[in-house]
């Protein structure tokens, strides 16, 4: 299986830039995975296609203001700093450009020393563990500091941060926005929820290697980058009841998808619990868990459509986003989203 095969051409006006003032007024294009059917419908309009004994699992990570803006000390030169994966004793590994200008040893400070990191070492893939020193709460500091880290094809400046979170962010840790659910308000969670259907949280704190672009021309050659998730008993014991009782586990994008994957038995059978997944799915894979998925417009050649393709078949997928260019979809995390059912 090669990565080009999943690649398709995209004009660069369909990347959305901003999000709409109203989440639920996205498109949303229907596909079945099973005839290859496709209707074009609006977001608020998920309700129709979901039944009274579903259970639509939602990832509840929060994405932290990651993007740190420093300079070198001794030296003034700008440093750019993303935060990755907290590690202990306030270390953290981290994205840093330019690299050059971050080796073990050099101090960063941030907000004219409100914050300062110092380099210890260069680790996998040139990332680098940081600890930082501060007098206070990190987090009240890192929101004041920080910047959202939104994905480089999205070159706005985001007005408001709270546009890069769903609704029900509630746990701190992800680099980058469990996207699917951004389409969600308030209001269209309690007519899902009026309608019979159940709201399972999971969390799987997103890392930057979920985007990491294949490299490998051999699919199965691409190694992904881990992340760390939980599930509580009482969640686990929700989806379990609703597979039991032969409601659909509806997943809302794929990071919800890879936690129940990584946490089910070949049974299929939830076990709550935490630990790190380096999951990666791609076409002839066996879904343990997932009846249906509810995701947005993923980049060419990238590990999440390749997942997406693992679950309704590469042949339809690929029609599909080719309708969608045809039709003006809109592509990406601020974008437009599909229900595979």
């Amino acid at each position: 299986m090669k990565t080009s095969d999943f690649y398709y051409d995209l004009p660069k006006e369909l990347i959305a830039q901003d999000p709409l003032e109203d989440r639920s007024s996205s498109r949303l294009l229907v596909l079945n995975r099973r005839s290859g059917e496709r209707e074009h419908r609006v977001f608020r309009e998920l309700p129709d296609f979901l039944n009274p004994g579903d259970c639509l699992v939602v990832n509840d990570t929060r994405v932290i203001p990651a993007r740190l803006m420093g300079v070198k000390e001794g030296t003034g030169a700008g440093i750019e700093v993303l935060l990755l994966k907290r590690c202990e004793d306030q270390m953290w590994e981290t994205l840093v450009k330019p690299g050059k200008k971050a080796r073990p040893g050099a101090r960063i400070s941030f907000g004219d020393g409100l914050l300062v990191g110092e380099v210890l070492e260069v680790v996998e893939e040139g990332n680098r563990r940081i600890r930082f020193t501060y007098e206070g709460i990190f987090e009240e500091i890192l929101d004041q500091l920080g910047q959202m880290p939104l994905p480089p094809y999205i070159t706005h400046q985001l007005k408001d941060k709270n546009r890069y979170q769903t609704v029900y962010a509630r746990h701190e840790g992800s680099a980058a926005a469990p996207t699917a659910g951004l389409h969600f308000t308030p209001e269209l969670l309690k007519e899902v929820e009026e309608k019979g259907v159940k709201l399972a949280h999971v969390t799987l704190h997103v890392g930057l290697g979920t985007f990491r672009p294949v490299k490998v021309e051999d699919v199965t050659q691409h190694h992904m980058h881990s992340e760390f998730y939980w599930i509580e008993e009482a969640q686990a014991r929700l989806i379990n009841e609703t597979k039991a009782s032969g409601g659909r586990v509806i997943c809302v994008g794929t990071t919800s998808c890879r936690t129940l994957e990584s946490a089910a038995d070949e049974e299929g059978v939830l076990h709550a619990g935490s630990g790190w997944t380096d999951i990666f799915i791609y076409p002839g894979y066996r879904f343990k868990m997932m009846d249906a998925l509810i995701t947005n417009f993923h980049l060419p050649e990238s590990t999440l459509l390749m997942l997406v393709s693992a679950f309704a078949g590469k042949e339809r997928v690929m029609a599909a986003y080719e309708e969608a260019v045809r039709e003006g979809y809109r592509f990406f995390s601020f974008g437009d989203a599909m229900l595979i059912k």
